[in-house]
């Protein structure tokens, strides 16, 4: 809410603080009080086209949300409803799922059945799309592959998957994206449709204006709970959250989910306190260190990141800048999720101690001298993110006496991309917005080895070991225990430099009712009403 969430990336979404962005075109006159009923929302160019198992970041993602429906959807509070299935039922060790499908179409009156599913999944993981290892437990996963003999369909209404191991929470993942159904038409041309999806959810998108809109309109053949309350929602695209915050204002656009952390203080007093919203949400902000950089790698590249953790003032940061709207982070997942611990052992690594980092840093020195190298963070310059990456690499500069400085790209969709193709040669921004509600989603996709949200390219066979020992633990409560005492170890090699934990901050014009947002902090897009 691919950053993405990536899975991831995707992203997430404080957008003021940075875990995903807009576009680069204005959008600037978007209609506050529109007749018709359709909500004008912050929305940016997504980085690929409309496909849900290759969209993981947060642009994309909200608007997937909103045109697929899963076998599962999530409720407000993060728990699991039924959606296109009737039942899913498990065996007693959790490697075999038989799902049984209810009467459903996608919007052009296709009939949506087992082969929609089933086709989709193996589709994603022989093109490798980005949230293909979710298919991982599945018999017969390879990456590249053209089928999963684990996946059998019984009839058009019934499908059972088989599961290579136990996986304890299988079944609650089965409402992400990734497990979206496709009509057979998406095979024919599949980035064409991507950008005209035939969904199955609440919403058609009617219109896909790049770098500029994107507006939906409710599909009539939606059989579901989420029933769009409103004539459509207009996701138009910004260069700035600062000028979708004007707009709001104005009441030139109805809902910002992302107000500019230089309106923090204002916010409350420009919209009122009954149209604005800041509470904390399934979001962590980090910025993440390639395992290849120069001075990052083996025992030096430990010692040093670790330093740098150490560093900066993460409780100083998040109220100078973000004025209560963030937490600092004391591990790697997020406090609203079932298991948070805020006291495992080794989160030392995040107090600010800047004595204790240029003793780090001088032992890295003894390994291999740093010289007249410069730590560089990229940011994408749409995102809100400069205000904390310049504190930060001001807070390295005088703490650990080094050159640090904060490298900006034009928008979020060029960032991703040198990321995504492993081109990036520096530190740069990151974040993780929940997919569903586990410890696990938060740090397996990122940090397991050869996973697809894994941008740091980070491997540790303990940690691998750990994860596998967590999917096959035969409750959530115990899978969170063992999810934990993996971070030990993440807070020894930290691939990631965890920054603080994301508020939703939210403002709305006088021309909607109804805003509400879930437990990841995304707006319940299909609630709003004009009023």
């Amino acid at each position: 809410m691919k950053f993405k969430k990536i899975t991831a990336v995707m992203a997430a979404l404080t957008l003021g603080s940075g875990l995903v962005a807009c576009s680069d075109d204005s959008g600037a006159g978007a209609a506050g009080a529109d007749a018709d009923g359709v909500v004008s929302v912050y929305g940016g160019e997504p980085q690929n086209p409309l496909i849900p198992s290759n969209t993981y970041e947060a642009l994309g993602g909200r608007v997937v949300d909103m045109i697929y429906s899963g076998l599962l959807t999530y409720d407000t509070d993060g728990n699991t409803q039924y959606e296109v299935a009737e039942s899913i039922e498990s065996n007693d060790d959790n490697t075999e799922f038989t799902v049984k499908l209810k009467d459903w179409e996608f919007a052009d009156g296709t009939p949506v059945t087992s082969n929609s599913f089933v086709d989709a999944w193996n589709y994603s993981v022989k093109e490798s799309h980005m949230t293909s290892f979710f298919m991982e437990p599945i018999v017969g996963y390879e990456p590249g592959s053209e089928s999963m003999e684990g996946l059998e369909i019984v009839d058009d209404k019934t499908f059972k998957i088989k599961l290579s191991h136990p996986v304890s929470d299988f079944k609650e993942r089965l409402g992400y994206t990734a497990f979206f159904p496709l009509p057979p038409e998406a095979f024919d041309d599949i980035e064409a449709f991507g950008e005209k999806p035939n969904g199955n959810g609440p919403y058609v998108l009617e219109e896909w204006n790049h770098n500029s809109n994107q507006l939906m309109l409710p599909n009539e053949n939606y059989p579901g709970d989420r029933k769009p309350q409103n004539g459509g929602i207009n996701y138009v695209h910004y260069a700035s959250t600062d000028a979708a915050y004007v707009d709001v204002v104005a009441g030139q656009l109805d809902v910002l989910d992302g107000v500019p952390t230089a309106s923090y203080s204002v916010f409350e007093d420009d919209l009122g306190s009954e149209r604005t919203y800041s509470e904390p949400t399934a979001i962590i902000q980090a910025f993440n260190i390639p395992t290849n950089l120069e001075h990052f790698k083996g025992e030096e590249g430990a010692l040093r990141r670790q330093a740098i953790s150490m560093a900066f003032d993460r409780e100083e940061i998040t109220e100078a800048i973000y004025q209560g709207a963030a937490t600092p982070a004391v591990e790697m997942s997020s406090p609203v999720l079932p298991g948070f611990n805020d006291n495992i052992e080794g989160n030392e690594v995040f107090e600010f101690n800047p004595d204790k980092a240029k003793e780090l840093w001088e032992q890295a020195n003894d390994i291999n001298d740093w010289g007249n190298a410069s730590f560089k963070i990229a940011i994408n310059a749409d995102g809100g993110s400069a205000a904390w990456a310049d504190a930060v690499t001001n807070a390295l500069r005088n703490n650990l006496e080094i050159d640090a400085e904060t490298d900006a790209y034009p928008d979020y969709k060029s960032l991703r991309d040198d990321i995504t193709n492993g081109t990036i040669d520096t530190a740069y921004r990151a974040g993780w917005q929940a997919d569903y509600p586990s410890i696990g989603n938060f740090i397996e996709p990122q940090f397991s080895t050869g996973a697809e949200s894994n941008d740091t390219g980070y491997s540790n066979p303990e940690f691998d070991e750990l994860m596998k020992k967590a999917a096959e633990a035969p409750t959530a409560e115990e899978a969170a225990e063992i999810y934990n005492e993996a971070q030990k170890i993440l807070f020894k090699d930290l691939p990631t430099i965890p920054l603080w934990y994301s508020h939703t901050v939210a403002g709305w014009s006088e021309f909607v009712d109804n805003v509400s947002f879930n437990w990841r902090g995304d707006v319940e897009y299909y609630k709003l009403t004009k009023n």
